[in-house]
């Protein structure tokens, strides 16, 4: 049995998760990233990333989110 037309045009587009995922990991990370911008040191990285650790591993994820859900979709 197939998809009616209408499911399978909604298919297309970007995956709406991945998407989701990155403005939530850069909404969290948005002041470290400014912190950052002005002192770029490793001892600041480290701390970005014991702090926010969930974040930074959503982004480094983002690759792989993104080839997933456009297998998924197409």
């Amino acid at each position: 049995m197939s998809a009616s037309p209408r499911r399978q045009g909604s298919r297309r587009g970007l995956p709406l998760l991945p998407l989701v995922l990155l403005l939530l990991a850069l909404i969290d990370l948005r002041v470290e990233l400014m912190l950052l911008w002005d002192h770029l040191t490793w001892t600041a990285i480290s701390a970005a990333v014991r702090s926010h650790l969930l974040a930074v591993t959503v982004l480094l994820s983002q690759p792989s989110l993104w080839r997933h859900y456009r297998r998924a979709r197409g």
